[in-house]
């Protein structure tokens, strides 16, 4: 073979490779509600959507750290059965073959589930929880576990296990958290659909940081099983996705009521899969830039934000800055999460304070001191808010507020030592404006609201009525199709 034969061909076989590997990139970062269709028209097969993700797994996340557990030969097996399935012509769920990452704090029967910590790094559950069940059982094809902070305390995702997982949009910046790692293997186009959790948003956080779509339910709306505090409603469990149809598409999956939760809505989730429609007209949005003047906030998020406001007004909807009085929500998500800490950590504190990081003695501390005066005063302060909440809802269909009060931070950073030059005590301080909304029990979540002039993204948190879950998704699709932001890809 002559020397420039031989080039040809190498040539060729470059070129061959790109192609192949455009086209797995190309179904990788499709939606998944696309994905969904496609495998069940038998236009793809599970398998081979499955292959395309492995790959991209195995070229993309050793630069962001965001899958920590793959089951390679399990998922090919589910994909294979999913596949064998639908030829026999099987009635199958909505997910239908669609990659699934589970968030680590989430207990995966057969798969190691750490919780981001050492005292757990060789645990092996026996069971699925119900999130977890519930997704298998729509046909999603389980492929691992993705990346937390150590027992899902912190919006930012770090352990001594696995270390930091990085931001999709750009290495050494952090993720957000605790779903940080869902977030990033969404941007990142490892998996088509994620799941999280979000106390003070553990949801929503992420996926401002990573420019996807996360939703925190009403309390009640995904039922968590088991649960030690069954009748709490501070921590929910929700849908990630890349848009809000696929946040839909999940929710209506992991939704619906439990007998063993006592807090589980009954409404049918079916519904939530309807299409969504897009008409703004007659929307009455109100904006609050720094949630009534509770909240320090970078000037770049407001600044990007307000670019959303005249879209929605040229589509039909009426603007005004107003916002619900949320005085009362630090206290009553201060002592009862305190509370839920001391319930949850306490003991595993006591036994082993030394493989424990601080911010979670800190918080069981602070639990363990609480006297029976003190919940009682947040639980007064808890129905006043509802209620003042509930009448601000008469005259708004939705609040939108800034997700975060920073842009994406070193990974190195515990937490923002200070917002827009005010100093952040703890490393809960610069997350008040999702823990603020999450004290409330509505409905809340974050989409991708546009970009700093250097490229980071910004996330546009909605709030809705408690259980308007389903009008929260209609006007986030709304705006999302108005504003196109969530098309955007970051450019690894």
């Amino acid at each position: 073979m002559t020397s420039a034969a031989h080039d040809d061909r190498t040539a060729d076989r470059t070129a061959d490779r790109a192609a192949d590997r455009a086209a797995d990139d190309d179904l990788c970062l499709r939606p998944a509600t696309e994905l969904a269709a496609l495998v069940r028209a038998r236009e793809v097969s599970a398998r081979e959507l499955l292959e395309a993700h492995l790959t991209r797994i195995e070229r993309v996340d050793p630069q962001v750290n965001a899958i920590v557990t793959l089951d390679v030969e399990g998922a090919r097996a589910a994909a294979d059965a999913a596949d064998a399935a639908l030829a026999a012509g099987e009635e199958v769920g909505p997910l239908h073959g669609l990659p699934v990452a589970h968030k680590d704090t989430h207990a995966t029967g057969g798969m190691r589930t750490t919780w981001g910590s050492p005292l757990h790094a060789d645990t092996v559950p026996a069971r699925d929880e119900l999130v977890v069940e519930r997704l298998r059982l729509a046909g999603a094809v389980r492929v691992g576990k993705t990346n937390v902070p150590e027992f899902a305390a912190g919006s930012h995702t770090f352990n001594t296990l696995f270390g930091a997982t990085h931001n999709p949009w750009r290495h050494g910046l952090s993720a957000g958290g605790s779903s940080g790692g869902a977030a990033a293997a969404l941007a990142a186009g490892l998996v088509p659909l994620a799941e999280g959790s979000d106390m003070g948003g553990s949801l929503r956080n992420p996926a401002a940081f990573c420019n996807v779509v996360g939703l925190r339910p009403t309390p009640g709306r995904v039922p968590t099983w088991p649960a030690a505090m069954g009748w709490s409603t501070l921590s929910v469990q929700g849908p990630m996705g890349r848009t809000v149809a696929d946040v839909a598409l999940t929710l209506s999956a992991i939704a619906g009521p439990d007998p063993r939760v006592p807090i589980s809505l009954s409404d049918d989730p079916a519904g939530f899969a309807a299409a969504l429609p897009e008409d703004l007209r007659g929307l009455r949005v109100a904006w609050a830039p720094d949630l009534g003047g509770l909240v320090p906030v970078d000037p770049a998020i407001p600044a990007v934000l307000r670019g959303v406001l005249p879209v929605l007004e040229s589509l039909g909807a009426t603007v005004e800055e107003a916002c619900p009085d949320l005085r009362e929500a630090d206290e009553v998500f201060g002592t009862l999460r305190a509370w839920l800490f001391e319930a949850t950590f306490g003991d595993v504190v006591r036994r082993s304070p030394e493989q424990v990081k601080a911010a979670i003695r800190g918080n069981a501390s602070v639990g363990a001191a609480l006297t029976g005066a003190d919940v009682a005063r947040a639980e007064l302060a808890h129905t006043r808010l509802h209620e003042r909440v509930v009448r601000f809802f008469d005259t708004h269909d939705v609040l939108l507020a800034p997700t975060t009060q920073v842009l994406p931070f070193p990974v190195e950073q515990e937490y923002p030592a200070e917002v827009a030059g005010v100093p952040q005590a703890d490393y809960l301080g610069w997350m008040r404006s999702c823990t603020l909304v999450s004290a409330t029990g509505c409905p809340a979540l974050s989409l991708p609201g546009g970009f700093t002039d250097d490229g980071l993204p910004v996330g546009l948190q909605m709030v809705a009525a408690p259980r308007a879950d389903r009008r929260l998704l209609e006007m986030a699709h709304a705006v999302e199709q108005a504003t196109g932001h969530g098309r955007r890809r970051p450019p690894l």
